[in-house]
């Protein structure tokens, strides 16, 4: 096994825990008291009021080795080919609980096309929703190990369990799970629960969603063995900067378009959900800056909720 999976196995919390004595103890950063949780990113996300508009769907007649992106928000895409419709953590929702979502969903769950197949990256109520998906029309579902069971009631007729480096084939098209820096667990006694990324392939295409993760030198190896065309990689929710430990932010997501060798970068998991301390804006503003100093700006491409990108 290589550093990185060691690594990343220890922050999945597998094995024995201790019951928590406070509430630190239910975050993986332990970094942050309940009246600096409630305001940071309950209270301030109440009094936000919720931007965006749900698009009227115009999804791209495509030829043959096309591919259309649609972030629908957050972590939530939906990636078309001319004969496949995927998505990747599918969530429409307006509130998780206590967390209001401050900018509506690009497309109304309605207007989803059929799907082939839905791709759940871990059980993060943010990524894995229950109410998105049992409305989604999809028959099939790939998820990490640990997952499954939590998919059973949801309309799927078939849904495929992965490990790390684990692919599923089905037709031209080919998943492949892919380590990550982070941790799987739904609720506070079901860290079996996997987590990670993927790769989808078809028709000569390479695209990956990086899920949630830290900065760790696993992505080096996913970019020498499945180096993707495009990289959908997350900015958000890493200030303070203990929440590092399971995010990263822009800087480290440069870094990690860099390690994958990829052509296209397409930010995610900022600007729905107030998950950390750092302003909602900041995200992609010091990512175009980050774009202008290393000169890759022409290679990042910032989308708007529910427009579909070509590539």
């Amino acid at each position: 096994m290589s550093q990185f999976d060691k690594e990343s196995l220890k922050m999945s919390g597998r094995g024995s825990r201790k019951i928590p004595r406070s509430f630190k103890e239910l975050t993986p950063t332990k970094a942050f008291n309940p009246a600096t949780f409630f305001y940071e990113m309950v209270w301030k996300s109440f009094l936000t009021k919720r931007t965006g508009e749900h698009k009227t769907p115009n999804f791209p007649l495509l030829s043959n080795k096309e591919l259309a992106l649609t972030w629908i928000g957050h972590a939530s895409f939906l990636i078309q080919f001319k004969d496949l419709n995927a998505m990747v953590d599918p969530n429409f929702a307006n509130w998780l609980f206590w967390q209001k979502r401050v900018r509506k969903a690009g497309i109304k769950l309605e207007d989803v096309p059929p799907l082939d197949v839905i791709m759940i990256t871990h059980a993060h109520f943010d990524h894995f929703h229950k109410g998105s998906l049992r409305k989604l029309p999809a028959r099939m579902a790939i998820v990490p190990w640990g997952v499954g069971d939590l998919v059973k009631g949801l309309g799927f007729e078939k849904v495929v369990e992965l490990e790390w480096w684990e692919s599923y084939s089905q037709d031209d098209w080919k998943v492949t799970f892919t380590p990550s820096k982070h941790w799987g667990a739904r609720v506070l006694h079901d860290d079996h629960r996997g987590f990670g990324g993927y790769i989808l392939e078809h028709s000569g295409r390479r695209i990956y969603h990086a899920g949630d993760s830290a900065y760790f030198d696993g992505f080096q190896e996913i970019g020498k063995r499945l180096q993707p065309e495009i990289a959908l990689l997350p900015i958000g929710a890493y200030f303070p900067d203990s929440f590092r430990r399971v995010h990263m932010g822009p800087d480290e997501a440069v870094q990690v378009f860099k390690d994958l060798k990829a052509t296209w970068m397409i930010p995610m998991h900022y600007g729905s959900f107030k998950l950390s301390f750092e302003d909602m804006d900041e995200p992609p503003r010091w990512l175009r800056a980050l774009g202008d100093e290393h000169g890759i700006t022409d290679r990042i491409k910032l989308l708007e909720e529910g427009l579909p990108q070509v590539f």
